[in-house]
This record gives structure tokens, C-alpha cells and sequence, in this order.
């Protein structure tokens, strides 16, 4: 009896492993699959310069405003029903996306993928919390649940590149249809959960949480063409500011079920986590997108050849991931993510030396490859830290937390590093000068991952101290 219960105790850890895996890499690649298409889906759709750029953002601002409500959802209403909901919210926008004649079709429809992404993401990652809850085994779920991550965010441009060369823009939209639906095959396959609906919920936290977190984002990805100076982004930072700032005192007053239990935040393990997550997701969206720019714009290559050149970046990605999996037993979580984001520092300053005469051997091939082992050793490691000492109850608020940091990192990532690699550019640049812009883009992405190497120092505890399951095994019980 007691083997037959190991091994379907096993068969659902992995069953959920798989699934989440899944989830994570469609969800990860969807956030960069568009962005060599852009051009093709302007003259496609008829948008303007400034308007495609929206095409990006209202995936990135749904996804990052509704992440809360989506981890709280999972925890309320059970993990594996709004995984299942999420996903297919997500394949019905990408049919939906697919199939745009206008561009406003294209923008609702990428608004609801990213709804249905922030349902199904806290969700995923809540699920794999509770089927590794300790032990070696965690540490390597979560290595292949950052590698999956990272390399969805690389693939993304290889995948993107490549369908939008060979068989339309469109098909961008279609490639997550059959994707969400395999997904969907293995989440069925999941234990079901019924959740926790004790207590009435906190809608007045909910759309605070919502409605701030979504300013924020909208303040940040409009950098591009609303200064941060200028009196527009001002007050929609400041409209944001004074909604979270409300958010926290209703959370710190509610008699209801709280959307985030603030007592989180003092568990080291948790802010320590999220504050690196926020920095690592803008540097590997500056990662993403300099590199692109710089091989699309300095180096004159085509998306397909653009594509190809991110596989390495991808791979190594993979490569960081198992081997992080592989010195667990011997380094503790904090000691990897030092070393990763020192590694994928050094990297972003390898990067800084590309010319207007770059190649891809001489001056992409190897730090790409630094970096993304880098990002690799580091991202299983800041996802474990951040929901190992969370209360099994809270599992789908904590993957929300970690979601929502990374999704606001890569967006002010993206709109800082952006305009410092672009502040002396223009249309008509020189390669030179292009290169010049981009090589400040790659410093500003270092001093970020050296920054994250010295919160991981001071914020994370060397010893965690994982709450345990009801699945945890006696021996494990007080693991460090």
C-alpha cells in the first residue's frame, strides 16, 4: 500500500510539473513573440508607429494589473479550476488575436490574454508550491520551472522571428492555441482543490490592488512617449501611488479575506525575494530587447536570422537552470543567486563592447552565453525563496506577489533602459551611434544584476525555514 501511494504521489508531482511547464513557457513566450513582428502587424492592421507599439503593452498591462486578483482567485476558488479558466481565457484570445481584422480587435484581444495569463500563472506556480514542498526535489522543480521561464522569454523572438518570416504575423496569435490546449489536458490531470472560501472576499482590495497596480504599469510602459517628467505620467504615477497607498490601509483595516496578508512582507524570504525578482525581471527585459535591437538594427540581420541568434541565449538559459539544480546540494538558495546575478552581470558587460562592426561570433555568442547561465542559476532559486516559508494557505497570494513584481520589473525595465540606450538616437543615427546608445543599456542591466547580487546578501537569510504541508514527510518537517 505504502508503494502504491509513493508512486502516485510521484505521478501527480510530475503530472503537475509537466503542466506547469507548460503554462510557464507559453505564458513567458507570449511576452516577447510579438516584438520582431511588430513592424509586419502595422502594415498588416494599419497601425501607426506609436500605436503598434500597444500591441505589447495592453498584454503587459492587464497581465501585470490582474496577477493579484488571479494568485488570491487560485487560493479562494481552487488552483486547478482558474488554472483551467486562465488557459482557456488565454486560447480563446489567442484564436480571437489570430483572426484580427482592425486594430482594435488585435488590442482587446491581447488585453484578455494577458487577463487570462494572470489567472493561470499564480495559479501554476501555486500548484507546483504544494506538490514539491521541500527537499531536493523542489529545488529541482523549480530549476526546470526558471528554465522554462527564461527560455519561453528567449524562444519568444526565435519563435516570433521565424513564423512571422515563414507564415504570417498571425500566426503568432495561433501557435498559443494549440499550446493552451495541451496545458489544459495535463492540468485536468490534476488533483483537484476546492480552496479556501472562508470569510467574505475584499472587493475594495481587489480593485485598488487592480486598478493602482495597472497605473503603475500604464504610467511606465507610456515612458516611450510620455516623458517622465511630463505632467501626464506625473499624475498617473501619482493616481497609482495613492491607490496602492490606499490598497495597504484597507488591507491593514479589512475585517474581509485580505487580498495580500501584508504579515508576508515580514518574512525576509518574501520582500528580500520579491525586491530581486522586480530587479532581475527589468534586466532580463532589457536583456530581450537591447539584444534584439542590436542585432536587428546595428548587425542589419532579418527576425528569422535574429531569431536563430537568440537560441543560444535560450539554451543557456536551460543549461544555468540544471546546472543550479545540480549544486543544491551543496550551495544554499542565497548563494545562488548571488552568483547568478554576478555571472549574468559580467555578461551585460562583455555586451557593452559591441561596435558597429559586432558579429555574432565575436561579440553575441559568448555573452549571451554568460548571461543566460547566469539568469538560469538564479531564477529557480528567487522563485523557491519566495514561497518556501508562505503558509500553504497563502500559496496562490505568494506566486501572485512573485508574478506581479516580475511583470512591473520588466516593465520599468524596459522603459528605463529603453530610453537610456535611445537618449541620443535618432532616426538617423549611425550604426556607431546606435551601438553607442545600446552599450548604455547593457551598463545600466549590469549595475541592476550587481544590485540584486547585494539584496540577496543583506535581505535573504541564508537558512529558510519551509512551512510545512500536510505533504511533507516527518523527516523534512523542520528542513533548513
Amino acid at each position: 500500500m505504502f508503494r502504491k501511494s509513493s508512486s502516485s504521489n510521484i505521478s501527480s508531482a510530475s503530472a503537475t510539473l509537466a503542466a506547469v511547464a507548460v503554462v510557464q513557457f507559453t505564458v513567458s513566450l507570449d511576452l516577447s513573440v510579438v516584438n520582431v513582428a511588430l513592424p509586419r502587424i502595422a502594415d498588416g492592421l494599419g497601425f501607426t508607429d506609436a500605436a503598434v507599439t500597444w500591441v505589447i503593452h495592453a498584454y503587459a498591462l492587464a497581465f501585470g494589473g490582474f496577477l493579484l486578483l488571479g494568485g488570491k482567485a487560485a487560493d479562494m476558488f481552487g488552483r486547478r479550476r482558474m488554472l483551467l479558466v486562465g488557459l482557456a481565457v488565454f486560447a480563446a484570445a489567442s484564436l480571437v488575436g489570430g483572426l484580427a481584422q482592425t486594430p482594435w480587435h488585435l488590442l482587446a484581444a491581447r488585453a484578455l490574454q494577458g487577463v487570462g495569463a494572470a489567472a493561470a500563472a499564480p495559479a501554476a506556480l501555486a500548484q507546483l508550491t504544494s506538490a514539491f514542498p521541500s527537499g531536493a526535489a523542489r529545488a529541482r522543480a523549480f530549476a526546470v520551472w526558471g528554465a522554462v521561464n527564461a527560455a519561453g522569454g528567449a524562444m519568444g523572438v526565435v519563435v516570433g522571428g521565424l513564423l512571422t518570416e515563414y507564415a504570417g504575423w498571425r500566426w503568432i496569435m495561433f501557435i498559443n492555441v494549440p499550446m493552451a490546449l495541451a496545458a489544459m489536458l495535463l492540468a485536468a490531470l490534476l488533483p483537484r482543490d476546492e480552496g479556501s472560501r472562508q470569510g467574505r472576499p475584499d472587493v475594495l482590495g481587489a480593485i485598488l490592488a487592480t486598478t493602482g497596480v495597472g497605473a503603475l504599469v500604464f504610467a511606465i510602459v507610456r515612458t516611450d512617449t510620455a516623458p517622465v517628467a511630463s505632467a501626464e505620467t506625473i499624475g498617473v504615477l501619482t493616481a497609482a501611488a495613492v491607490l496602492l497607498a490606499l490598497f495597504v490601509l484597507v488591507e491593514r483595516r479589512t475585517r474581509r479575506d485580505p487580498l495580500v496578508r501584508l504579515g508576508l512582507f515580514r518574512l525576509r524570504s518574501v520582500s528580500g525575494a520579491n525586491l530581486y525578482n522586480l530587479l532581475l525581471g527589468a534586466a532580463m527585459a532589457g536583456a530581450f530587447y537591447l539584444l534584439s535591437m542590436q542585432i536587428q538594427r546595428v548587425m542589419g540581420a532579418g527576425p528569422a536570422a535574429a531569431g536563430a541568434m537568440f537560441l543560444p541565449f535560450a539554451l543557456g538559459v536551460v543549461a544555468g537552470a540544471a546546472i543550479g539544480g545540480r549544486l543544491q546540494s551543496r550551495l544554499t538558495p542565497r548563494d545562488l543567486l548571488v552568483i547568478g546575478a554576478v555571472l549574468a552581470g559580467l555578461g551585460f558587460c562583455w555586451f557593452t563592447g559591441a561596435g558597429a562592426s559586432a558579429t555574432f561570433v565575436g561579440n553575441v555568442l559568448g555573452p549571451s552565453l554568460v548571461t543566460s547561465v547566469g539568469f538560469g542559476l538564479a531564477l529557480g532559486p528567487v522563485v523557491s525563496t519566495a514561497t518556501a516559508e508562505a503558509p500553504p494557505r497563502d500559496a496562490g497570494m505568494a506566486s501572485g506577489l512573485l508574478n506581479t513584481s516580475r511583470q512591473i520589473g520588466a516593465s520599468l525595465g524596459l522603459a528605463v533602459i529603453g530610453a537610456v540606450a535611445h537618449a541620443r538616437v535618432d532616426p538617423a543615427s549611425s550604426a556607431q551611434e546606435i551601438a553607442v546608445g545600446h552599450a548604455s543599456g547593457f551598463a545600466v542591466c549590469a549595475l541592476v544584476l550587481f544590485a540584486c547580487a547585494g539584496i540577496a546578501l543583506v535581505l535573504i537569510p541564508r537558512t529558510i525555514h519551509r512551512t510545512p504541508t500536510a505533504d511533507t514527510p516527518p523527516s523534512e518537517r523542520k528542513e533548513s
